[in-house]
């Protein structure tokens, strides 16, 4: 006896997010509302064909939202339109998959007529769908517009931060958070730790960009919570100590519950300790001055070549 295996066919939704898939939408513009948000611009149900797809404007609300609502029964918050205008539609008019008013371009840019509207380009494409020709058309509209997917990764890559982490270039993400840990790595080591090595450096997209889990483990810090670590880890071979730098551009100094919890973290770590919270600015510091631990450093990026000690008598005499 021979089993035949059926596959379910797609639902509206799949095919949609199929669609934005191949006409080149990166991934936050493939999920669920977003398939919904073409669906709703093509005017489609979950019966017809895509062939049938139309070009009708529509506003988000009392359009876009609407026809999800009473279409697919799908019903969003009124305050998802906000999310819908600005994650979907915006970058719909980018791919060339939606126009910005078509019907009255010189429209103003927050008035309550603003509509959307499939391209003529994306149109003709997406009534392909689901049958031999599709492959063909879609990959002509991207050959056309440009795959937004690939844009997008273009863009964030010439934006990535080289970083010199022990004489080999990382690539971070762009930000004032990285923009300070940076910093801390060129400019703070080489003018206050001898002969340094940095451990760790958690980049703000990829946590654990660089990490070496030998020399970690070597001075008995248990790599296998180094989330609990701070920002950057920095080794001096020379003099071993240890520095453990917080960068901070909107939270999180070195304040006396953080040290308690790196002491306890730390607890079988041999070597000398040396808290540092690095600040971009003088500005920054200002606001968090009050959270910072005694006993530790503060280091700040805007005037490099001076620490703050919050560490009473210890350098205390005269000049």
């Amino acid at each position: 006896m021979s089993l035949k295996l059926f596959t379910d066919p797609m639902s509206k939704l799949e095919e949609s997010q199929q669609i934005l898939k191949e006409l080149g939408m990166p991934p936050a513009q493939q999920n669920e509302i977003s398939a919904y948000t073409l669906l709703a611009l093509a005017s489609i149900k979950e019966e017809d064909n895509w062939s049938n797809a139309s070009k009708e404007s529509k506003k988000v609300t009392k359009g876009i939202m609407q026809f999800i609502a009473e279409v697919y029964k799908r019903e969003y918050a009124p305050n998802t339109r906000e999310t819908v205008r600005r994650q979907v539609l915006h970058q719909f008019v980018q791919a060339r998959i939606a126009d910005l008013n078509p019907d009255i371009p010189d429209l103003a840019v927050n008035s309550p007529r603003t509509h959307y509207a499939l391209t003529d380009e994306a149109l003709e494409a997406i009534r392909t769908f689901g049958s031999r020709t599709w492959e063909k058309a879609s990959k002509a509209f991207v050959e056309s517009v440009g795959s937004l997917q690939k844009r997008y990764a273009k863009e964030r890559e010439s934006a990535l931060i080289p970083v010199k982490i022990n004489e080999v270039i990382e690539l971070v993400s762009p930000g004032k958070h990285n923009e300070v840990q940076k910093a801390i790595v060129e400019e703070f080591a080489p003018r206050f730790v001898k002969k340094f090595k940095v451990l760790y450096f958690g980049d703000t997209a990829k946590k654990d960009l660089h990490i070496n889990e030998e020399a970690l483990a070597s001075l008995g810090i248990p790599i296998n919570q180094h989330s609990k670590l701070p920002d950057v880890v920095i080794y001096d071979e020379e003099r071993k100590w240890l520095y453990l730098i917080e960068a901070v551009t909107s939270h999180g100094p070195v304040s006396p519950k953080r040290v308690n919890e790196l002491e306890a973290f730390l607890a079988n770590c041999s070597v000398g300790k040396i808290y540092v919270t690095a600040f971009p600015d003088f500005n920054e510091f200002k606001k968090h001055s009050k959270e910072i631990a005694w006993e530790t450093e503060v280091w700040i990026m805007e005037i490099p070549d001076h620490m703050i000690h919050f560490n009473g008598d210890r350098f205390m005499g005269p000049r």
